[in-house]
């Protein structure tokens, strides 16, 4: 999915939220369970679900779904949906930062539902902290280095979601939302 277009099909239907921010959020939901139904995405993604276009719909049903099947596929193959290398890197570290933020309210959305709280492993609970520390990225990158280091922050985000997908989405987390 190209990030500007599914970043102006959210913004023309008042999500005041980015592309990245809904594929965060979809893949924060779908690590949690993979069950996760398309409605209650839309749900906490537009203000009126019920209003989007048959066209903006389905292109938004597409982004969910790969991002389910991508999640559930054994090829490590999960990507995140930010711009391409030819915006500013910060733009790029800006959207990684509203990735995370989208992902940890999927992640907690959807954790929520289920009526407990979540009695995660000290793994998941360090994964989820340096995914919340990312939230806290300095936009405006100074260092030669910042291109490295925001690619080695995409692959480690890249594994720290196949490893959340693989831990949470157990038997005792499918209930349907």
């Amino acid at each position: 999915m190209h990030y500007q277009h599914i970043n102006t099909i959210v913004a023309n239907h008042d999500a005041e939220l980015s592309a990245a921010e809904a594929h965060g959020m979809a893949a924060g939901m779908l690590c949690v369970n993979g069950r996760t139904e398309l409605r209650f995405w839309l749900q906490e993604l537009l203000k009126d679900a019920d209003a989007i276009n048959d066209e903006d719909r389905s292109i938004l049903e597409n982004l969910f779904e790969d991002t389910r099947s991508l999640l559930a596929s054994d090829e490590f193959v999960f990507g995140l949906l930010l711009p391409d290398d030819d915006y500013p890197l910060g733009e790029q570290v800006e959207a990684l930062r509203k990735w995370c933020q989208g992902f940890l309210f999927g992640l907690g959305s959807t954790s929520s539902t289920s009526g407990s709280t979540p009695n995660w492993s000290e793994e998941i609970r360090e994964v989820v902290k340096d995914i919340t520390e990312f939230t806290k990225l300095d936009t405006e990158p100074e260092d030669e280095e910042a291109e490295n280091d925001f690619m080695e922050l995409t692959e480690y985000l890249r594994a720290a979601v196949i490893f959340l997908r693989a831990e949470l989405n157990s038997a005792d987390n499918r209930t349907v939302h």
